[in-house]
């Protein structure tokens, strides 16, 4: 029966199609056998996974067939059936077949990092290829896993050849094109209709995020999230009428301390009056990859891996209830430089015209301090030094180090260590030059592989996620006792803070608890130690760094001073690509293209979310934020605005 369908022009056609549904149904079960503690496992939900991934196996397929189709098509008779044919296509197909088992190992590893199938995650990594096969070769026993899956795609070709499947389509009759255009134009039709008709939004089939990850296709998932790579607002997401949006937007930015100067709705600049006398502090900000608040012993982590950071928070302003805006480094670099809420598809950071925007580094500078953005990896990845030297910073990131002066790098990066120490001589300089300064460091240590300089800590490299976390801290602790002895240390507020979260996988669209991060201010010759657990959000912590230095400045910032904050002004913001979230209270509003929108309770000691009913007042807070942010930044309202003398 099966060789029959598979003797005609076309049969190998079928067979690819069979075979990727077959191979798309195991990786599949690999993914949800890996998940197995975290689905609800009952027969409907077992049913919907497997049918409603079924759909997408098959549109991506059809997707994949298409050039195989076409080539089928106008190849003539007399080329297709020559002796030596046979065999280059038989090679083509199996590098096709490899390409499909190769999809298995990618979407499992992939997976145990992120807890999803290949997303716009996927799609950036398909761009920095230096970086990211660097990082795979030093993470992953790539040879084996290589080698395993060539044998494993031989036993499938073999017996697909032994069977006659493969051969079965050469041994047909005499075709003509005009034949060949009739048969092939079914397939060449397939994937045009689905392509308007199908799209990511269908695999939406639960509340459990992990099932409609599952219901989705790997490959089909990658592709949609190149489409999707920048959202535009108003194309994907519920709107109400602008001048509403914008008044309410107003409102809730308005504070105490500082007042519109303008009428105008689209018009968000606001002057920020400081508490007395303007304090020339410098600042050096910390921002450390991935470091969740799970992973240290003042969030009840009882591991030990953050003895040094544990202490630090004790002597410092520690902020217990403060939220990352997303998944990614450039959420954290756009939320702590900008104070935007995340903007839906692509960061600001990676946006084309993201020059000259509202950012810190233009705020510091304007006040005469010297500017700086430093990471330890090449800062072209992610578009961070075109980002950062546009809006204010000078870049110093590994182009510019020497490797004489480097114990240990990776993928991503030199250590932590090497990284702090040009902090400290970059510090040094300013201090020498006469000028306060505002330094931006990006930690990579705390990043797969997990590498860094033996004999630190007490786990040996590469240590796992343990081990990033442990280095990270004692690279911290020695970076703050190496600068102690400095004549500038004791005039120095050290802001420590992570970019986003290890990772943000979860039974809900967005898991709340996933978005906790560490914050605070250490400096005891200035501040008094104590702890704020108002919620509040990433973007909030630029607007309470200039609070304490007591500037009066003029601000496009959405985020506030926390140390003024009132009780009614709590909120945070937690989102990924698609998923735009808003915090009040304990209830969180989710906004999601096709305008979606669904509500939430959760609950801070068990971690659990249940769904609410729509909260009207919670959405148009939500949408104000979000739609409001979106308008203005069309109209240059994030734009910088130049007032320096």
């Amino acid at each position: 029966m099966f060789k029959h369908l598979f003797s005609t022009r076309f049969g190998t056609v079928y067979l690819f199609g069979l075979l990727f549904t077959l191979i798309a149904f195991v990786t599949r079960t690999t993914l949800l056998i890996k998940a197995w503690s975290v689905v609800d496992l009952n027969p409907l939900n077992l049913l919907a996974i497997y049918l409603v991934g079924l759909l997408f196996d098959g549109v991506t397929a059809t997707y994949f067939v298409l050039f195989l189709v076409l080539y089928l098509i106008f190849i003539p008779d007399r080329v297709f059936n020559h002796r030596l044919h046979q065999p280059v296509f038989l090679t083509l197909f199996f590098l096709f077949l490899y390409g499909l088992v190769f999809g298995i190992v990618s979407e499992w590893i992939f997976w145990d990092e992120f807890g999803v199938r290949f997303n716009f995650i996927a799609v950036d990594y398909l761009v920095y290829t230096e970086e990211v096969l660097k990082n795979i070769w030093q993470s992953y026993p790539v040879p084996a896993l290589l080698t395993a899956i060539f044998i494993l795609t031989g036993l499938v070709f073999h017996q697909t050849w032994k069977r006659g499947y493969l051969t079965a389509s050469f041994n047909n009759k005499r075709t003509t094109l005009a034949g060949r255009a009739k048969q092939g134009s079914l397939f060449l039709a397939l994937p045009i209709l689905f392509f308007f008709l199908v799209d990511s939004s269908l695999s939406e089939i639960s509340p459990n995020r992990y099932h409609n990850e599952l219901a989705k296709n790997g490959v089909h998932a990658l592709f949609s999230a190149f489409r999707n790579n920048k959202l535009d607002y108003a194309d994907f997401y519920l709107q109400k009428e602008e001048d509403l949006i914008l008044t309410r937007l107003r409102a809730l930015l308005k504070s105490d301390n500082s007042h519109f100067l303008s009428d105008d709705l689209r018009d968000i600049t606001r002057r920020v009056s400081g508490n007395g006398p303007e304090k020339r502090h410098n600042v050096i900000f910390i921002t450390i990859e991935s470091l969740s608040a799970e992973f240290m012993g003042k969030f009840g982590n009882q591991a030990g891996l953050t003895p040094h950071l544990d202490r630090l928070a004790d002597e410092s302003l520690f902020f217990s209830n403060i939220y990352a805006t997303g998944t990614r480094t450039v959420r954290g670099m756009e939320s702590l430089t900008l104070s935007v809420p995340p903007s839906p598809g692509r960061s600001m950071v990676k946006r084309p015209d993201n020059e000259n925007l509202f950012s810190s580094g233009f705020v510091f500078k304007s006040k005469g301090y010297d500017t700086q953005f430093l990471y330890g990896g090449y800062g072209y990845f992610d578009n961070m030094n075109y980002f950062f030297g546009n809006n204010g910073f000078d870049i110093v990131d590994r182009a510019k180090m020497d490797d004489d002066k480097i114990s240990h790098e990776n993928a991503w990066g030199v250590a932590d260590e090497d990284i702090y120490r040009r902090a400290t001589e970059e510090a040094d300089r300013a201090y020498g030059e006469g000028k306060p300064f505002f330094h931006f460091i990006m930690t990579t240590s705390n990043h797969r592989p997990y590498t860094y300089p033996a004999g630190r800590i007490d786990i040996p490299s590469p240590g796992g996620r343990e081990g990033g976390v442990k280095y990270t801290d004692y690279a911290i602790h020695r970076f703050i006792e190496d600068t102690r002895s400095k004549p500038w240390f004791d005039n120095t507020l050290f802001v420590i803070i992570s970019d986003h979260c290890a990772g943000s996988a979860g039974r809900t669209e967005l898991p709340v608890y996933r978005y906790r991060i560490p914050f605070l201010i250490y400096q005891p010759a200035l501040i008094k130690a104590a702890t704020n657990d108002r919620l509040v959000s990433q973007l909030d912590v630029i607007p309470t760094v200039l609070g304490l230095l007591n500037w009066s400045y003029t601000s496009r910032f959405y985020g506030r001073d926390i140390l003024r904050m009132r009780a009614e002004d709590e909120r945070a913001f937690i989102g990924n690509y698609q998923k735009l979230g808003l915090i009040q209270g304990n209830n969180l509003a989710i906004l999601s293209p096709q305008n979606g929108s669904s509500f939430y309770q959760f609950d801070r000691q068990t971690e659990e979310q249940t769904t609410l009913p729509p909260q009207p007042d919670l959405l148009f807070d939500a949408m104000a934020y979000y739609q409001g942010a979106s308008i203005l930044a069309k109209h240059g309202g994030n734009r910088w605005i130049d007032e320096t003398p």
